[in-house]
């Protein structure tokens, strides 16, 4: 660590450089500043340098450097394990670097990397373009790319990560490199899920499609009607084109228009049906579901923008997730499933999701890290409370929803789901063949792991 008097010159000359702002503790704004979307999260880092261009992130990453910090880069803010912030270190803030630029023409699109899906999803949309994002608008693109990427529309269009056609990076040489698969080649190939272990990503371009229409059909079931709801859902899924996708979730009944008084903060089960089309054809596919007795239903077409705010949570609330990938679904597991949202935290927004995979997921590329492309499904115990006192109930929660789907686990894992879980579980996020391959890359482009503040991948 430099001495307080190079520390305070060279912090002086980075509030002079910098183009976009600087805080350090005690400054106006500070604490505003290090607050993440994990209300769990409480961190003070050394400095934080909310960059407006990659230029600002050359120099703060120089910066880090002759202070021997290590660096933290934050997106969106929206990792369950709060990789946004670290302890002591300097914090690269992209928040204010968020340009989209659309190519119509070539369907792709530049994105920096302090975008939120909200920003990349409203502008793709007035194109009749989109590609697979997470399921919450807050969501940062880049982390969520980096990190594999799936979302309501990975069966159409494959994972995030499939769809990466180039990065623009600063790493911890604080050097702008480009990296697609001409320039740059192993390097593009551990950021396809290698997430950011690598540099700061300034920007992304990735492939879009056509998505001209969408259109989703939310219902709500009693909780002893989970079992069912289930082994519909499942067949339609098993029976349908790939456009189709959506997940069978138990939640609290939310106070919203839709709900029935006597429903509201009580244990429901709700499928959700989301289709890359239009309602009338998803209205078929959605027959026997609709079938069902149900005591709420929402369809009709809906701009995809629209949907990704629909699961968006508010500030200040605690979050502790995970997530379990399956060799199958059969009855057994369904049951079990189930039987978990027993023991859900009710009323909070909790939620306990089960979704598919296939599709383009499992046909799309194989050679990246990215370990959990074939399991067919896929069980996310998503815990959200507002109450510190809950906090053992929730966590406890989540962990008994893993033990008793453990049965039928792949043993891989989406990094992007899950919080600090230890070393075994980056590499099952990995892929164990992939672990000495993604080390290699970490040690030419990170030799002294600065980027460590992530499911880290340690330089060999």
């Amino acid at each position: 660590m430099a001495s307080l008097s190079k520390a305070g010159a060279a912090l002086a000359a980075l509030r002079d450089d910098l183009v976009g702002d600087v805080f350090a503790p005690g400054d106006p704004g500070y604490d505003e500043a290090r607050t993440v979307f994990n209300a769990m999260i409480d961190r003070r880092p050394a400095v934080i340098a909310q960059c407006a261009d990659a230029t600002d992130v050359v120099r703060a990453v120089r910066f880090g450097r002759e202070l021997d910090l290590h660096i933290a880069v934050r997106g969106g803010g929206h990792s369950v394990a709060g990789t946004a912030l670290g302890e002591g270190a300097l914090v690269v803030d992209l928040r204010r670097m968020h340009q989209v630029t659309v190519d119509p023409a070539a369907e792709a699109v530049r994105i920096e990397g302090g975008a939120t899906m909200s920003h990349l999803d409203r502008a793709t949309q007035p194109y009749g373009l989109a590609t697979t994002g997470g399921r919450a608008s807050t969501t940062g693109v880049g982390g969520f790319v980096l990190g594999g990427g799936t979302g309501w529309l990975d069966r159409a269009f494959g994972l995030a990560v499939d769809n990466l056609i180039a990065v623009e990076l600063v790493t911890a040489d604080a050097e702008r490199v480009h990296a697609s698969a001409d320039e740059n080649p192993e390097l593009f190939w551990a950021l396809h899920g290698g997430g950011g272990n690598f540099g700061v990503a300034t920007a992304l371009t990735l492939r879009l499609h056509e998505l001209p229409e969408f259109s989703l059909v939310l219902l709500m079931f009693l909780p002893r009607l989970g079992p069912d709801v289930l082994h519909t859902f499942r067949e339609i899924i098993r029976t349908g084109p790939d456009e189709v996708g959506g997940a069978v979730l138990y939640l609290t009944g939310p106070p919203a228009e839709f709900t029935p008084p006597e429903l509201v903060d009580t244990l429901l089960c709700a499928a959700l049906l989301t289709y890359a089309g239009g309602e009338d054809a998803l209205r078929k596919l959605a027959e026997p579901l609709l079938a069902l007795p149900h005591e709420v239903e929402l369809a009709g077409d809906m701009p995809y923008a629209d949907l990704q705010c629909m699961l968006d949570f508010p500030e200040g609330l605690r979050h502790y997730w995970s997530a379990e990938y399956l060799s199958g679904l059969p009855d057994e597991a369904v049951d079990a499933f189930c039987a978990r949202a027993d023991g859900m935290p009710v009323p909070t927004p909790t939620q306990h999701l089960l979704f598919p995979q296939g599709g383009a997921i499992a046909a799309g590329p194989h050679e990246y890290p990215v370990p959990y492309r074939d399991a067919p499904w896929a069980a996310h115990p998503f815990a959200v409370w507002a109450d510190p006192a809950d906090d053992e109930r929730a966590m406890s929660w989540v962990r008994e929803v893993r033990a008793g789907l453990r049965p039928w686990s792949t043993g891989a894992v989406y990094l992007n789901f899950i919080g600090d879980e230890g070393p075994e579980r980056v590499r099952a996020g990995l892929g164990a063949g992939n672990t000495l391959r993604l080390e290699q890359v970490k040690r030419r482009y990170d030799p002294d792991n600065v980027f460590r503040f992530n499911h880290n991948i340690r330089p060999v």
